[in-house]
Order: C-alpha cells, then structure tokens, then sequence
C-alpha cells in the first residue's frame, strides 16, 4: 500500500468534506492509499511543499510569490464558500463603508479573495473598510463580536451554515463570496520538485477525491450526514439547506478545470497581489488525466 502526506490549510468542509468522506466511505483503502492527514493552516510554503496539499488557493498565491511549482491536480469547487455576515442594519456590501469588518490575513487566499469582492462592490478594502485582521479558526470569536457590536461584519467559512446562522441572531449574508469570485479553490496540489504528479500515492488520492465527489452529486443522503460531522451546531434540516445551497451546486463532478475559470482567477490574484503571473493556466492546472490504479498483487499461498 502506497503513503502519503495530504495537508489541509483551512478548516470546514469546504476544505475538508471531500477527504472525509474518501476516508469514511474507505475510497482510500480501497485506492491502495494510506493518507496521514495533516494539519497545515500554520505551515509556511516550504514545509507544505514536501507532500500533497489540498488548498489550491493557497499553492496557487505561493506559486504567484514564492515561484515554487506548484501543480494542481485535482479541483473540488471553484466557488470560494466564504460569507460576508453583518449585524441588523447593513443590507449590501456598500453598506460596509467606514464600518469594521472581520477579515483573514491579505497575504492568504480568503483574505485576497476578500479584497477583490470589496473593490468589485466600489470599496477600497484599504481605506473605505475599516478591517480587523484575524486568524478566524472556526470564526467563533466573530460571532462574539457581532454579538457584542465589536466588529460590524465578518468575512466567514463554512465552519457553521451562516443562512441558519444569521436566521438565529437576526443578522443578514450580505453577499456569497462564490458568487462574486470564481477560482479553483480546494483539490490536490503537488510541487514536482518533491512529490511528482504522476506518482502512485498522488494518482490513488486524485482518484479517491474523484469518487468522493460522485458521492456528492448522486448521493445526498450520505453527504449530508458526512456533512453534520462537520456543522454539529446545526439541525438536519438546517445542514441539509446547506448542502442543497452551496455544496451540490458548487462542487464539481469529475475533479476537472474549466482553464477559462482557472486563467481569470490567476490574472485577478497576481493584480490584487501586484506579481506577474509568470506561468499559465494550463501549467498550474493539470488535471486532465488520472493514472488508473495498478492491478493488486497476487499472494500465493
């Protein structure tokens, strides 16, 4: 059986559903694939780079500012599932002029993906927002926040539903950050220099997320439950809304690129970013073919 790190770099299933379930429905096992889970929402570029990675957002700006070759071999959703969730009286994101706005760190990809909705909407996330820099973990000290008046609004992910969320304490999703900004966000990414896209381990994992994604798309039933695992705050009902909203609608069904998507993306990151872009779509995203798993050795007795 064939090993390999996999690291994830954020939290939510928005990263993490399409792993958990390749593991819990044994997609992995039965790939040939023992997969260590890593923790890497801390990691620096250079640690990540020594195994496979599944945020695609954040080998992509790496690969922007570090020129490590970063390759991307497997893409989950091109919807980023982040939130702008604010307190009773802001209706639109204009409304967020002069207020105070929880946001991830510019230099990763939910805070650049940020910044790029906020000057879409007219707002110079550097002078018309007053935003609050933090490391949102599962975005529980923004709720705090909204609920003492401390912050205005919050730029979340998918650690909770925020329609059910908002529902409950009266706040209003000024806008799906999904549907203002499209790029290959979460898959499997390699760097050739360590780990080669076409090795054994890399190929079963590509093809065990491949599967995961099927279940997805065709069975609801157990993405949902899968789901919960990861929204236990929430309803049935409730986290049931949410896979119908932003999950089966989001997520792809084959794990390919649409390089149209893919090369918008990389223009817009390397502009908001102010680095050149100094490869191409097709370069970065390679995800056209997937190395069918070896035949099981024979074991004579």
């Amino acid at each position: 059986m064939h090993m390999i790190d996999l690291a994830y770099v954020g939290r939510g299933p928005h990263e993490e559903l399409v792993t958990y379930i390749a593991d819990q429905e044994d997609f992995y096992a039965e790939e040939g694939i023992h997969v260590a889970l890593r923790d890497g929402c801390t990691w620096d570029a250079e640690r990540l780079r020594h195994g496979a990675v599944i945020g695609l957002g954040r080998t992509l700006l790496s690969r922007l500012r570090d020129d490590i070759p970063w390759v991307a071999l497997n893409v989950n959703t091109y919807r980023p599932l982040f939130w702008f969730l604010a307190r009773p009286g802001l209706t639109s994101l204009a409304d967020l002029h002069g207020r105070r706005l929880a946001v991830h760190p510019p230099h990763t990809g939910p805070g650049c993906f940020t910044r790029i909705v906020l000057r879409q909407a007219g707002l110079d996330p550097d002078r018309d927002v007053q935003t609050i820099v933090r490391w949102p973990g599962d975005y529980g000290m923004d709720l705090r926040g909204l609920q003492d008046g401390s912050i205005d609004a919050a730029v979340i992910g998918d650690t909770m539903a925020p329609a059910a969320v908002a529902g409950e304490h009266g706040w209003r999703v000024l806008a799906f950050v999904g549907d203002h900004f499209q790029i290959p966000t979460v898959g499997v990414a390699v760097d050739p220099t360590y780990t080669k896209p076409d090795d054994p381990a890399v190929q079963a994992v590509v093809r065990a997320h491949r599967r995961a994604l099927q279940v997805i798309h065709n069975d609801p039933d157990t993405t949902v439950r899968h789901l919960h695992t990861f929204l236990g705050r929430h309803t049935t009902e409730e986290v049931r809304a949410h896979y119908e909203a932003f999950i089966a609608p989001a997520f792809t069904t084959d794990g390919q690129v649409d390089l149209a998507i893919g090369i918008n993306a990389i223009t817009a990151i390397s502009a908001e970013l102010g680095v050149p872009a100094t490869f191409t779509a097709a370069e970065f995203y390679r995800t056209a073919t997937t190395t069918p798993q070896a035949s099981p050795p024979e074991y004579v007795q």
